[in-house]
């Protein structure tokens, strides 16, 4: 995608609810660095008001080869360009045997969480995520949780887990099954026991449904996410959950929970809204 482009296509879905650009776009063979910066700076001019949670961690590691700098010198300068947080994606398993079948084309666990480690030092928050119900098992999972507990438990980094689904349709492994509710629901509550380090587990509506999302808000998540104006990658791989949701609807799931609806900003900010303003609690 051209800058232009994609400066109008943030454009056309920009209005006053939006408080955040999650972009992740893959491991591009052709694109340089500068294209990145350039992506950034120029949305940062453009709306200085919204936070960009930019390129996981897979990203910025294959983005440091390109350019050949250092990890840490990446960071450095998609920060410089208006980079504010990073995304929690591509850990998926950090089990050697199990990343081996699933995801070898990506950096290995251990890199993920240097990069990781090397963001939070520069004062980049970022999220952490953790893919299950495909060829992993419980151990794998338990694995992977206490390697990111103890990374919290040295940097502090971490604002939110979030557990995500397999979705196997449209994939090399849709020979699998999809995961149950009470796989969703017990890997939330296994998650809140053992990050108890982590201010804050997600419960991904648009993976799990609106409503084991609701249900997960009894079960140790605090966060269920959100407004989205467009997501790809898991209706891609054939999520049927809605594309958005509107903001009464989600109103609605968090106190028929029993929980109070509190709008917030990537950084759990609270946020009043009024007919003529946005105001966020600092």
């Amino acid at each position: 995608m051209a800058l232009e482009e994609a400066f109008q296509t943030a454009a056309s879905g920009y209005s006053e609810a939006v408080t955040e650009f999650h972009i992740v776009g893959g491991l591009h063979p052709d694109l340089p660095f500068q294209y990145f910066l350039d992506l950034i700076s120029g949305l940062k001019q453009r709306f200085p008001q919204v936070h960009l949670k930019a390129f996981t961690m897979v990203e910025v590691a294959y983005l440091s080869k390109r350019a050949k700098l250092s990890i840490r010198e990446t960071l450095v300068q998609l920060k410089a360009a208006g980079v504010d947080s990073l995304p929690g994606g591509g850990a998926e398993i950090f089990a050697e045997r199990v990343r081996h079948m699933i995801c070898d084309h990506k950096i290995d666990g251990d890199q993920w969480l240097d990069t990781a480690k090397l963001a939070h030092q520069l004062g980049l928050k970022s999220n952490a995520t953790m893919l299950y119900g495909h060829v992993e098992n419980a151990e794998d999972r338990v694995d992977h949780l206490l390697k990111l507990r103890g990374l919290q438990e040295e940097t502090g980094g971490f604002q939110t887990f979030i557990p995500l689904a397999f979705h196997p349709d449209n994939t090399a492994l849709e020979h699998l099954p999809k995961t149950t509710g009470m796989l969703d629901i017990k890997q939330i509550a296994v998650s809140r026991l053992v990050l108890d380090n982590f201010p804050h587990i997600k419960a991904y509506w648009q993976m799990m449904s609106a409503k084991i999302a609701q249900i997960a808000l009894r079960f140790g998540a605090d966060d269920i996410d959100g407004t989205v104006i467009e997501e790809k990658i898991y209706h891609d791989a054939g999520a049927t959950t809605p594309q958005g949701m509107r903001r009464q609807d989600l109103v609605r799931l968090i106190t028929e929970a029993g929980r109070e609806p509190i709008e917030r900003d990537t950084l759990y900010r609270p946020v009043t809204r009024t007919e003529t303003s946005v105001t966020v609690a600092v």
